[in-house]
């Protein structure tokens, strides 16, 4: 066995837990914390703050641990000991912050193996976490001890009632649900109401707090104010095109909304009646037009202020796609011309300066469409410069 091998088996860790966070939550202490000293002061620490804390003694039982395996090991840069803590919330949270804080550790000390050291409560939650990463050698828990049943059992009642006092997770359920009820009592006293109403009113809360926890409403609504809170709002660009989005489809849907009513309004206005089927397929030209006749315009706004968003959009990114945007916004733009020609053709197909209306609006758009093809591609062609980092990434992406 050569001596790097002998010594990557050396290095063992001395690692203890304490998943419910009491280190931070009662002694302040940031965790993980590395080395024999910062552990005992630690500990010390923690003690004082809560002489029964039973994390207190877990720490003193690592060092306990790692002073003995530093005096049988001939170097002791082999051995170390940290401290890791989870969450007071418990559930995945703790175990996450576990896992991230294990890892910090083995880091900056790569152990061969670990030596577990809890308090007892939580090894089935903790030690599979710890086994994912590094191999546990062994586990130690360090255990209260008590002289009688009764004082034990009355430790035990004792730390749990603290518990359900001083931990949040607990505490909301354990004494918010209670003051709730003493609050909507009281209130109700004082309103002078019946007391067979009391009862009703114990069942509304206690509904109201089954909806919010069984459909998870309280970790949507914090959810929700987390995001709030660490929002941050896309560049300008991405700003300007979504709010142009909005604004485009606001109008289309206005316009559409103006040609209902208009053609709402001119079915009443049509004598005599229309009964048969095909008496109506003979007046859906003329609804049609009238529909196309008031809706177009706030469309046609719509649908330019839509495409001209992403038009700033892709100039601020060096986008290529620009000259083909603001082609779409000449030709949607000038299509206002069009349809409304078609509208009076189809609201008055007997008047037929309407229809030459109509093929000379579509032959200036085709032309329209050419020369401003040709000027964005004249363009395109004069600043390619400008554009040719946006273009070189897309080509990178495209290759790779």
């Amino acid at each position: 066995m050569s001596s790097s091998t002998k010594e990557k088996l050396e290095r063992v860790l001395v690692l203890c837990v304490d998943r419910d966070d009491d280190i931070g939550v009662k002694a302040k202490i940031k965790t993980p914390i590395l080395g024999r000293g910062e552990n005992l002061n630690a500990a010390v620490n923690l003690a004082l703050q809560d002489p029964e804390e039973p994390d207190a003694n877990a720490i003193f039982g690592a060092i306990r641990i790692f002073d003995s395996l530093t005096k049988t090991n001939e170097s002791k840069e082999s051995c170390q000991i940290a401290t890791i803590s989870g969450s007071d919330l418990g559930g995945v949270g703790a175990d996450r912050k576990l896992v991230s804080q294990l890892n910090q550790v083995l880091k900056g000390f790569p152990a061969s193996d670990v030596i577990l050291v809890t308090d007892g409560y939580a090894d089935e939650a903790i030690l599979p976490l710890v086994q994912s990463r590094v191999p546990v050698t062994s586990v130690r828990r360090i255990v209260m001890k008590h002289s009688e049943f009764i004082e034990e059992t009355a430790a035990v009642f004792s730390r749990y009632l603290k518990m359900l006092w001083q931990n949040p997770r607990y505490s909301r359920i354990a004494l918010g649900l209670p003051g709730i009820l003493l609050i909507v009592l009281g209130i109700l006293s004082l309103a002078g109401v019946q007391p067979t109403h009391v009862g009703i009113a114990f069942l509304i809360v206690f509904g109201v707090v089954f909806v919010v926890k069984g459909f998870g409403i309280d970790k949507a609504a914090r959810g929700f104010y987390k995001w709030v809170r660490e929002y941050s709002p896309p560049p300008l660009p991405v700003q300007i095109a979504s709010f142009s989005a909005a604004a485009g489809i606001l109008l289309v849907l206005v316009g559409c909304y103006l040609g209902g009513v208009s053609v709402a309004d001119a079915i009443p206005r049509i004598q005599p009646p229309p009964v048969e089927l095909g008496e109506w397929l003979s007046y859906l030209p003329r609804l049609t037009g009238d529909f196309i006749s008031e809706s177009i315009l706030p469309i046609v706004i719509g649908i330019c202020v839509l495409f001209s968003g992403r038009a700033i959009r892709s100039f601020f990114e060096r986008d290529p796609r620009l000259w083909r945007t603001i082609v779409i916004v000449v030709v949607v733009a000038w299509s206002w011309t069009i349809f409304s020609q078609a509208a009076q053709v189809l609201i008055y197909p007997e008047e037929t300066s309407y229809m030459t209306g109509l093929v000379f609006t579509i032959i200036i758009g085709i032309l329209l469409t050419v020369g401003v093809t040709f000027v964005s591609f004249l363009l395109h062609k004069k600043y390619a410069g400008f554009f040719r980092e946006k273009e070189v990434e897309v080509e990178e992406f495209k290759e790779g």
